[in-house]
């Protein structure tokens, strides 16, 4: 697969993932981020009868889309085309049929009417999502198009006036999207400036960056007339070049013209051409799929960082929420019973929160101790029991028929007895008050306590079970407080009346001698002690009965409101756990699409690291046939020009060596004779040697000082293989005696050897 074939390819298993999962460019779900619009594609737009529809057909070589008057695509298609080898079978395969391969067109543009009437209905209404349709062929260029519904200015009958604008609207959708390529499509025969298509085209990409502009019908303007300031750029500018584009006759569909016929024909239209010969080779429907898709490839390419970075966001986002919504639950009955035990730890850290002040709510409870039980104590009506008349009226009945000698001290006790209860009131308002508190903690805890939102039956029960706890709590809270209104009737602090006659004598005015037991005087006194009793007791019971409160009611709360639930949850059987575990279906739905589109993501993510590998990798072979090349080059160049040093050494030597040519002659024919019987070593061994002093040094000639000259060719480089070589090759000096030149000549054609070697190995 080549890496056009492997990202068009990608970006189509992409898509096609994400139209399962709801997630398709111009469709109203945004509960997640979308992946599609994000994802390079080609939108086809184009008013009615603009050809639009002759386009994609010639483009695919097929006639597969439905024909008609009117709206007649009335769902986008996402139009997947994926080349075969040549001499493949032509089929087609649609996403929501992905068992089925179709080898009649005529059944595709069947299937395309049918799916769109069980979406739409037999009604020209419209809809934004889209059918996906795969066509693999050898006669097609990879691609992606969106045929997206054509554009209209009047509803047609069966339509809402409102159709024009939902059109426009879901067209824009897509265009819209920086990601989206716009092939806009416009017909020759009518004015460029009225087109549709370059109307919203100009709105949405007013740069023209994204925007192809193809002008079908040329073949029927009027005579005389050419479309040249169109196609050439001098009417409407774009980035990217025009495209002219000659469909077939509705004479040629009437008699189904093979559509490779019509794109032969399309080519000798262009090629013979006045007007039009000198672009036919960038005219015609198969240059502009070419061209779509090197375009769209390389668009690809260049979002391949943008698309990773909003997948891996996007998959973060999605593990966070799936640990938000909790991973299903197990059907063992212990993993259950194990998931009840955390699920009522996380409910009471929460409650417990509020309580101890980390959440809010627990002040509650202590403005009902610092301000509703102070105001309830001080509205209580003492003033009416203790008026001179009630005062009066208590003392007498308490007499009896023997009136008091000293002190009403029967009087007192009924007095103070009747105030007393009038505290058992506000202790519990108080109980009742800080349950309430208590029960509203309960509920907002359960709220606040995500691993609950799941499971709807076990909120309910277990809000039951603590409210039932917290009603026990509340009747022994009640019990205690009344038995401190009561301990206060019961028995009265004495050292409080026997203080009494002590304040009485220090007084500055001492009482008369003959006090009338009965006066007003007598009974205001009475009043005005038991109040001050009455305030010293309510004053006890302001610190006392809050003490109570708390210690029945809140630690309690704190550490065991559950407990008899747990007790409960023990004796529960496995099908009871599973019960108690029902989760909330809309949750569980939720929890299902994050899964999928999680896994969506990954898989995609990758694909993506897959394919860049595999660019990674083709650009690291080229990289290295490169160097390859260059070393072998470079290997070549410097062993050939050691050679060529050696001949020139060998011509200096003959010139400077005057003078010695009988004596060369001579020891030549001893080489020869010597030839038969010795080798290179015993000729070595016959030849004097002297040092040679020259610059040859730099050219890698070393003199080894027995008369020798050691070429070195080991240029540092290496072969393609990796392996470094070195190899030398001797040369006799000839100052006093030298070799024949053809020792030397084999010395060099070791070199020449060596070069084939390094070949070799490549």
């Amino acid at each position: 697969m080549t890496t056009m074939e492997s990202l068009i390819g990608l970006v189509n298993r992409i898509q096609r993932a994400c139209t399962v999962l709801g997630d398709y460019g111009g469709g109203d779900n945004n509960t997640f981020s979308s992946l599609w619009e994000a994802l390079p594609s080609v939108a086809v737009v184009g008013g009615q009868s603009s050809g639009k529809s002759s386009v994609l057909e010639s483009i695919v070589g097929r006639d597969f889309l439905p024909r008609g008057s009117g709206i007649v695509t009335r769902r986008p298609l996402v139009l997947q085309l994926h080349k075969l080898e040549t001499g493949s079978q032509e089929y087609a395969e649609f996403l929501h049929l992905p068992r089925r391969k179709f080898t009649d067109f005529s059944l595709v543009r069947q299937e395309i009417q049918d799916e769109t009437d069980r979406l739409t209905g037999k009604t020209k209404q419209i809809s934004p999502i889209p059918i996906h349709l795969s066509i693999y062929s050898p006669n097609v260029v990879n691609l992606t198009l969106i045929d997206l519904p054509g554009l209209t200015k009047v509803a047609v009958e069966g339509q809402p006036e409102s159709i024009v604008q939902e059109i426009e609207a879901m067209v824009r959708s897509y265009v819209e999207k920086p990601n989206c390529i716009i092939l806009a499509i416009s017909p020759a025969n009518q004015d460029i400036a009225t087109s549709d298509a370059i109307k919203l085209s100009r709105e949405v990409d007013p740069t023209g960056e994204r925007t192809f502009g193809v002008l079908t019908k040329l073949d029927l303007m009027d005579k005389g007339t050419n479309a040249l300031d169109v196609l050439e750029g001098r009417s409407y500018r774009l980035q990217h070049p025009w495209v002219g584009i000659v469909n077939r006759s509705q004479a040629d569909i009437n008699r189904n013209v093979d559509m490779i016929v019509a794109r032969r024909k399309e080519r000798e239209y262009f090629a013979s051409s006045s007007d039009y010969g000198h672009l036919a080779n960038k005219m015609g429907s198969e240059y502009l799929a070419k061209l779509l898709s090197q375009h769209l490839e390389s668009v690809i390419r260049a979002r391949i960082p943008s698309i990773t970075s909003l997948i891996n966001k996007s998959i973060e986002e999605l593990e966070s929420e799936m640990d938000h919504l909790g991973r299903p639950i197990a059907l063992d009955a212990g993993a259950q019973l194990y998931t009840i035990l955390e699920l009522c730890r996380a409910f009471e850290r929460i409650f417990k929160e509020h309580l101890d002040g980390g959440r809010p709510g627990g002040d509650r409870i202590y403005n009902v101790f610092d301000n509703q039980l102070p105001a309830a104590l001080r509205k209580l009506p003492f003033d009416r029991h203790l008026s001179l008349q009630n005062v009066r009226k208590v003392v007498s009945e308490a007499d009896g028929y023997q009136p008091h000698l000293i002190a009403p001290e029967q009087g007192y006790r009924r007095l103070i007895e009747g105030a007393l209860g009038y505290f058992r009131g506000p202790a519990e308002a108080s109980v009742d008050a800080v349950n309430f508190v208590l029960k509203e903690l309960v509920r907002k805890s359960i709220a606040e306590t995500q691993e609950l939102k799941r499971f709807p039956t076990f909120q309910a029960e277990l809000a039951a079970a603590a409210n039932e706890a917290l009603e026990r709590f509340r009747e022994e809270s009640k019990k205690t407080n009344l038995r401190l209104v009561d301990m206060e009737s019961s028995y009265l602090t004495v050292d409080f009346f026997r203080r009494l006659p002590q304040e009485v004598e220090k007084s500055a005015t001492p009482a008369p001698a003959n006090i009338d037991r009965y006066a007003e005087g007598h009974f205001r006194r009475i009043a005005s002690n038991v109040s001050s009793y009455i305030g010293l007791v309510a004053d006890t019971l302001r610190i006392t009965i809050p003490k109570a409160v708390v210690y029945c009611q809140v630690r309690q709360a704190k550490q065991s409101l559950l407990n008899h639930f747990y007790t409960q949850i023990g004796k529960k059987e496995g099908k009871q756990l599973s019960q108690m575990l029902d989760e909330d279906p809309a949750l569980m739905e939720r929890r299902q699409q994050c899964a999928k589109r999680l896994e969506l993501y990954k898989a995609a993510r990758d694909e993506i690291d897959s394919v860049s590998w595999v660019g990674k990798i083709w650009g690291l072979c080229a990289w290295w046939k490169l160097w390859s090349a260059l070393s072998f080059s470079i290997v070549i160049t410097h062993c050939a020009s050691q050679v060529t040093r050696i001949h020139q050494l060998l011509n200096k030597n003959e010139s400077e060596d005057v003078g010695t040519e009988t004596e060369t002659k001579e020891d030549v024919s001893e080489c020869k004779d010597l030839d038969s019987n010795c080798g290179d070593d015993d000729l070595n061994d016959k030849i004097e040697s002297e040092s040679l002093k020259s610059a040859n040094d730099e050219e890698g000639i070393t003199n080894n000082g027995d008369g020798s000259v050691l070429l070195d060719c080991d240029s540092g480089s290496r072969n393609s293989s990796g392996i470094g070589f070195t190899f030398s090759v001797e040369v006799q000096s000839p100052i006093q005696k030298r070799p024949p030149k053809k020792m030397i000549w084999a010395k060099a054609g070791k070199v020449i050897s060596t070069i084939g070697w390094i070949h070799h190995r490549r």
